[in-house]
């Protein structure tokens, strides 16, 4: 057999069995006319009824965008916005193929008709659904965006992107699955979709994972502009989130650039909704303290932090020291600044010294007291015995 032979067979359109389909369309739908008549006209009846019912909801939209309330940026990006947008995207070609779905039974359609009408029907919805979902999203990550906290050119930059990516996402969905409802075996046109999805992501990894950290910062917040943070071995205020990476102010002044992606995978302190900061210090006092004195210690350190306006956590003995006896001082102070809760923590140290010294306890530092020993194990005196000097008392005469 030739190489022609073996050729797959290409496919051909008769013209007569395209004029034979038509004609019996047309001879169906002329009977179908002509016996139901009746029907048909309540159907149209019935189905512009809908079409008019679709059309007031639809119009609801707009009204749903103004319960979103007073302010602009609220009506813009509230959840009530979101729907009545999703709403008022409803196209009069999916309205109508409804209506004629609705009615087409009750009209006792045939084969044909009702073939042309599901499948009509089914592309409609397909491509609605895919509208109504891409509104929706777009609307969602708007609302979570909508504070000032992000805005800024970076964050039009991501939008628009999103945009894109939502937009290629469900329309392609709703085209691999008209093409489904076609008869076509698009098991093929999803792997090289995969496979191409694949390519890109891997050509673009590092892109798309700053990207997709910047989304994840912006759905679950775990800092805003203007936060305090700690990550790693670094802290500073946020100044701005964008696209790619993040800028940090530490409190040094320097401007920290860090991927989005990078900063995620560490372990971040947000410090800014803390409603107190805690402040840890040790006090020791001398050994020779007496027991009754060292009970009336902790009282003391607790009188004089509510005194700051603070609030005491812990105030007790701790441990025997090398040179003292050390207490534990453990208080709250209000708010998240840390330079007031360390002016609270100057003044209470001061407080202590004066306290400590109306009562007489000495805060003792570190000293080393050296014992010599004689070579048969006594101890003795570091330095040889002296004579006394005796007073002698001179005359007047002999001064």
């Amino acid at each position: 057999m030739s190489a022609k032979n073996k050729t797959a067979p290409v496919l051909q359109i008769d013209p007569a069995d395209i004029h034979q389909q038509v004609s019996s369309l047309w001879r169906s739908s002329t009977v179908w006319l002509q016996a139901h008549w009746l029907q048909i006209l309540i159907a149209v009846g019935i189905g512009a009824v809908i079409v008019i019912a679709l059309n007031a909801l639809r119009s609801l939209g707009a009204r749903l965008c103004s319960r979103g309330g007073s302010d602009e940026e609220k009506r813009r990006t509230g959840w009530y916005t979101i729907l009545g947008r999703a709403i008022t995207r409803t196209n009069n070609f999916f309205i109508v193929m409804l209506a004629a779905k609705l009615v087409s039974g009750y009209a006792a359609t045939p084969p044909e008709l009702s073939q042309t009408i599901n499948f009509l029907f089914t592309v409609a919805a397909t491509f609605q659904v895919a509208i109504w979902a891409r509104e929706i999203i777009l609307g969602a990550i708007e609302h979570r965006t909508s504070s000032d906290t992000y805005h800024g050119e970076a964050l039009m930059t991501a939008m628009g992107l999103i945009r894109l990516l939502v937009s290629f996402a469900v329309f392609a969905i709703a085209f691999v699955v008209v093409l489904d409802n076609l008869g076509v075996n698009v098991t093929g046109l999803v792997a090289g979709l995969g496979v191409g999805g694949i390519a890109i992501g891997l050509a673009a990894q590092g892109i798309f994972g700053d990207l997709f950290a910047a989304l994840a910062i912006i759905f679950d917040r775990p800092f805003r502009r203007g936060d305090k943070i700690s990550f790693g071995s670094h802290s500073g205020i946020i100044e701005a989130i964008g696209l790619k990476s993040t800028r940090i102010r530490a409190y040094t002044g320097e401007l920290i650039v860090i991927s989005n992606k990078n900063l995620l995978d560490k372990e971040i302190l947000n410090v800014t909704t803390r409603n107190h900061t805690r402040v840890s210090l040790t006090v020791g006092v001398a050994y020779e303290t007496p027991p009754e004195v060292l009970e009336r210690v902790p009282g003391m350190l607790k009188e004089l932090i509510e005194a700051e306006g603070a609030t005491a956590a812990r105030a007790g003995f701790e441990s025997f020291g090398a040179s003292s006896l050390d207490f534990a001082i453990q208080f709250d102070v209000p708010g998240d600044d840390w330079g007031t809760a360390h002016g609270v923590r100057n003044r209470l140290l001061v407080s202590i010294l004066r306290r400590f010294a109306d009562e007489g306890i000495s805060i003792p530092y570190p000293t080393q007291t050296t014992f010599t020993a004689a070579p048969d194990g006594h101890l003795v005196m570091p330095y040889p015995d002296v004579q006394p000097v005796k007073r002698v008392d001179l005359q007047p005469e002999e001064r």
